[in-house]
């Protein structure tokens, strides 16, 4: 069993009982391309977010400072799927802004490619 910082037992949350489909409005696939790595940061402090979803809120709060796509997911505790979908939405909206990574036209990084290599031959 794993313990938290004060020697604690850790108590997992229950499930939540909204499924993940009703919050995204049934849809699998955001309206973005979003790399997991992908850097988010909101993009005005005081944005008036009354009438959106709980889950709104929740990511504008926490991106207050800069988080990737993937740490957004885990410290919500959301579905990584879920949370591209709501953070697409929101950077359309203009409540956020991304940040993606600069992949080269998706080619690989030579340097990397060697050292990798270099050290297989190593083994």
């Amino acid at each position: 069993m794993s313990m938290d910082q004060w020697g604690q037992p850790y108590q997992r949350d229950p499930a939540s009982p909204v499924r993940p489909y009703a919050v995204t409005g049934g849809r699998t696939a955001p309206r973005m391309q979003l790399a997991l790595e992908a850097l988010v940061s909101s993009a005005t402090a005081n944005s008036d977010l009354t009438n959106r979803p709980p889950e709104w809120r929740a990511i504008s709060a926490l991106c207050r400072q800069v988080r990737s796509v993937a740490e957004v997911s885990a410290l919500l505790r959301i579905p990584l799927g879920v949370v591209r979908i709501l953070i697409a939405d929101m950077t359309t909206e203009g409540y956020l802004h991304v940040h993606q990574p600069q992949l080269d036209a998706g080619r690989p990084d030579v340097n990397l490619l060697e050292r990798v290599l270099s050290g297989l031959r190593r083994l």
